[in-house]
């Protein structure tokens, strides 16, 4: 019997066709499913833009979801009025996560270098102790580190935002660490025979061949902070330093909850991140397959 045959024959059993439609239903099932979900994660971005382009009046007398008859600019001129000055937040949020991602992916990629490839005494105990600090909550240390910028003199300042979270962070440097020590040593060993130092080796071998991880770590930080909410409300209480996040939450007051406002203010605090991960997914994707061969 040939090949044909036997599939000619397979396919005309009879629970070949009851099979197929349970497969079938099972797909639509799941795809319906999967496709919901993204609706109902979808569905808090499409109601902040359709709330940023209605006027108040519209926003008081419609059904939440009812599209904006018609659509207006109003709110995000208002923004960036001489009321609201929404531009100082914007450069301030834009400076801090510049300073704080060039710190982070310059001080993880050396971190994470040294304890992936160097051998020095106590390298695994200080890698561990220092990864463990990723159990201790964020808010536990806030007091501390609120005490510590004040007596140094800087509250209200842009070097308070930046300098606590300046150096590295443990899930960084563990991200790093892992995929530097999956890297061929074969490699690294061609490089050190042509006579490439330890700085040469990691910023001409190593950083190349682990750029999709470096891009998903960068996506990750910009993001962090720039939601960053908690710290620099407490550290930076003046309008003159207050973040994207922080100047959000102060137009809303308690007797007027400037909703119209506050939404245009969140779609201009989306906007970037969008941007972002539109011109990282490729790399995003491929780190998340070379992850998860390793």
């Amino acid at each position: 019997m040939t090949g044909t045959t036997r599939h000619r024959t397979l396919g005309s059993r009879p629970g070949a066709s009851s099979w197929r439609t349970s497969r079938l239903f099972a797909n639509v099932l799941t795809y319906a499913f999967l496709i919901a979900g993204g609706l109902l994660m979808l569905g808090p971005f499409v109601f902040s833009a359709m709330t940023a382009v209605k006027t108040p009046k519209q926003f008081n007398t419609t059904w939440p979801l009812t599209l904006p008859a018609p659509a207006t600019v109003e709110n995000f001129t208002a923004l960036f009025s001489e009321q609201y000055n929404f531009v100082v937040p914007i450069a301030v949020t834009a400076q801090v996560v510049l300073v704080l991602v060039l710190g982070q992916m310059l001080t993880s990629i050396l971190a994470a270098y040294a304890f992936a490839q160097l051998s020095f005494p106590g390298r695994d105990t200080l890698f561990w102790v220092y990864l463990s600090t990723l159990m201790i909550p964020a808010v536990v240390t806030i007091i501390p580190l609120y005490s510590m910028m004040t007596t140094l003199g800087l509250k209200n300042s842009f070097a308070g935002l930046v300098v606590p979270f300046l150096f590295g962070s443990p899930y960084a440097i563990f991200l790093l660490r892992e995929s530097f020590r999956s890297t061929p040593s074969d490699v690294l060993d061609a490089a050190k025979i042509d006579g490439a130092g330890v700085l040469r080796r990691l910023w001409q071998v190593m950083v190349p061949m682990n750029k999709p991880i470096l891009a998903t770590l960068l996506l990750i930080t910009v993001v962090s902070q720039w939601n960053n909410f908690m710290w620099p409300l407490i550290i930076a209480p003046a309008p003159e330093w207050n973040v994207i996040t922080v100047a959000t939450a102060a137009l809303q007051t308690q007797y007027n909850g400037n909703w119209t406002l506050v939404m245009a203010a969140t779609t201009i605090a989306l906007a970037p991140l969008v941007i972002l991960f539109l011109v990282f997914q490729k790399q995003i994707t491929s780190s998340l397959g070379v992850t998860g061969v390793r």
